[in-house]
């Protein structure tokens, strides 16, 4: 009897099938899909202005006139609300994780190649903002600068990149001096071609699965702020909303109900996806 043949397939494709067998990593796409798709279409199925008064204060769910998830304390639409917030909390998080990326890689990618003074002078630059409370520091940021959208997404940003430059430096460290890259320099490349087009796409992977991680904290993030009312006040998002209504949350528990599923989904859809991918990148895992 002829032998079980392995399974036969680039690394990526093995890494496919593997996220596509973890059943919580699927739902947590689809979720998240969802979610994009209701942020980016869902005014105009449902196109009502968040902003505007249409009935009275605190109308439930159900009740005669009321819209489905209800009025908050004002009498606005609360499913509008949460069809048009997460655009805010989501392009944040998009910022946030653009800075986190440049910023963390870029460092951790310097210090990790090319080690010596530069990798003690990178991580106790990096070890300065590690040790700062990540939220004190964005409130301070926030506090200081105008509280708009950008604001907020720089500053949570620059609070978050210390763990990706860290992470990034382990995977250089570790990839440096494998043959690979021996190769690379025998043939006379560049220290930049070596760190940006041979070692880093071999680093991608456990990046790759912290950036998903990255995205739901920066909406958990962006959340607090918007709650403790340092968010942009010109723009409706699911943090502002339960900030506004937390008074009223014995009487009308809807106004922060439904801001507050919408963050726990999405936030659950990246730790899912997240979960997901580190197994389909754990060689370990792959034969199974």
């Amino acid at each position: 009897m002829a032998a079980a043949q392995p399974e036969l397939g680039s690394p990526g494709r093995q890494a496919l099938r593997m996220f596509l067998r973890n059943r919580a990593a699927v739902f947590g796409l689809v979720l998240l899909s969802g979610i994009v798709l209701m942020t980016l279409f869902g005014s105009f199925f449902y196109d009502q202005d968040p902003t505007r008064i249409i009935a009275r204060p605190l109308q439930g769910p159900g009740e005669d006139g009321a819209p489905a998830f209800g009025t908050d304390y004002l009498g606005r639409d609360v499913l509008a609300g949460v069809v048009n917030g997460g655009s805010t909390s989501l392009t944040v998080a998009l910022v946030a994780v653009f800075l986190v990326v440049v910023i963390g890689v870029t460092i951790g990618a310097l210090a990790g190649y090319y080690g010596g003074w530069i990798d003690t002078l990178l991580m106790r630059f990096t070890e300065v903002f590690q040790v700062l409370p990540a939220l004190l520091f964005a409130m301070v940021i926030v506090a200081l600068f105008e509280p708009s959208t950008r604001t907020v997404a720089i500053a949570i940003g620059l609070a978050s990149w210390p763990g990706t430059a860290r992470l990034t430096r382990a995977e250089f460290l570790r990839l440096k001096n494998l043959e690979f890259v021996k190769a690379a320099r025998a043939v006379g490349a560049s220290d930049f071609r070596i760190i940006w087009r041979v070692i880093f796409p071999n680093a991608l992977p456990p990046l790759i699965v912290s950036i998903t991680l990255i995205m739901g904290a920066a909406i958990l993030f962006e959340s607090g702020l918007a709650f403790l009312g340092l968010g942009d006040p010109n723009a409706q998002s699911w943090g502002q909303m339960i900030g506004l209504n937390r008074q009223t949350f014995l009487n009308g528990w809807w106004t922060v109900t439904f801001p507050g599923l919408a963050i726990f989904s999405t936030v659950l859809s990246f730790s899912l996806i997240g979960d997901g991918l580190q197994d389909a990148f754990n060689p370990k895992l792959r034969g199974r």
